[in-house]
């Protein structure tokens, strides 16, 4: 009894040995590449991924071994912080810790976001943030991106793209314009034609939709309360075309003045006294162009419509509301606006 007793503690300090040693060996072989093969893969990490995903996509790309391993690897090296966002080609024969080094010296594309509703002076400050560009560069960038996107208002259409960070801001806008093409086809663009409108006229309904409106759900109920304003030559009234219009005066270029593009409070003065067709309280029909560049679902809203009586709407506490005439809308305006 004492023999075997003497042998079982000899015997498992040996097992758990065994056991250390093939773990060692197991994590080591899995931190080395996956392959020989110095052919490159196209990785894309998304914005804000955690270390597991990043973990898991590098290993359905197949430049890496084991996506637990790699995770193991970034946290005993305290490397889990330091793994940027967007396209990487990365060669399959690199080890976990080479894979981490190209990963940390930058992608090959950069993620670029551009949110709905913007005018397109705002465009290049977002663009040149995500691109990590400054001095005479930044600047450089800016009066390109103004000088190419003149009379494109409306027509870049706002998305996240995938942009080398040496890409010009002509590049940028002929992708942007390229891409309303795809977003919005002509299938939907002749929606307009039967409702009445040009092409132009769309877009800027679309533009001044965006801007005076909240969630997707609502864009189709508002879009048919801004036709059935413009079918019995009702001014539109829409505040967003006139902060376009205040706003405009800004000098667009200056690297001094700070423009406010969309100055919020709009007074009585402003309404009454800004003299520009974009004033659609003023002016009867659609501002002769857009006043911002909307998203898919203002412009699918203005090609399908959703019929209703309504001919007012105001915005309250995140809500909307809507009204057949202007007694039921000043009801609203007391209740929801003047308490």
């Amino acid at each position: 009894m004492k023999f075997k007793f003497l042998h079982l503690l000899i015997f498992v300090p040996v097992f758990t040995l065994i056991i250390i040693v093939s773990g060692f060996v197991w994590y080591n072989n899995n931190l080395s590449a996956p392959t020989t093969n110095e052919e490159t893969t196209r990785v894309v990490i998304t914005r804000g991924a955690s270390t597991e995903k990043i973990a898991s996509t590098l290993s359905e790309a197949g430049v890496i071994k084991n996506a637990f391993v790699f995770r193991l690897y970034t946290q005993l090296n305290n490397q889990t912080r330091n793994i940027p966002a967007g396209q990487f080609d990365i060669p399959q024969n690199l080890s976990v810790s080479e894979v981490i080094a190209k990963l940390r010296r930058g992608p090959t594309q950069l993620w670029v976001t551009v949110p709905e509703g913007l005018r397109r002076e705002e465009y290049p400050d977002k663009i040149i943030e995500s691109l990590g560009l400054s001095g005479t560069t930044a600047e450089e960038f800016r009066q390109e991106f103004i000088e190419a996107s003149r009379n494109l208002e409306g027509y870049l259409f706002p998305d996240t793209y995938l942009f080398p960070p040496e890409v010009t801001a002509t590049t940028i806008v002929q992708t942007m314009r390229n891409t309303f093409d795809q977003k919005f086809p002509v299938s939907e663009q002749n929606k307009l034609e039967a409702l009445g409108l040009t092409l132009g006229e769309g877009v800027s309904l679309a533009s001044i939709l965006e801007r005076e409106t909240i969630t997707d759900e609502e864009r189709p109920v508002v879009a048919g309360i801004l036709y059935n304003r413009l079918n019995i030559d009702m001014p539109l009234q829409v505040d967003a075309s006139v902060q376009y219009a205040v706003a405009s005066n800004c000098q667009l270029l200056s690297s001094v003045q700070k423009c406010e593009w969309w100055p919020k409070g709009l007074t009585r003065d402003q309404i009454n006294n800004t003299n520009s067709p974009y004033n659609t309280y003023q002016h009867t029909g659609i501002p002769p162009a857009p006043i911002a560049n909307p998203g898919l679902s203002s412009l699918m809203a203005v090609a399908n419509p959703e019929e209703s009586d309504y001919f007012y709407y105001i915005h309250a506490n995140g809500q909307i509301y809507y009204a057949e005439d202007l007694a039921g809308h000043n009801a609203n305006v007391a209740r929801y606006l003047n308490k």
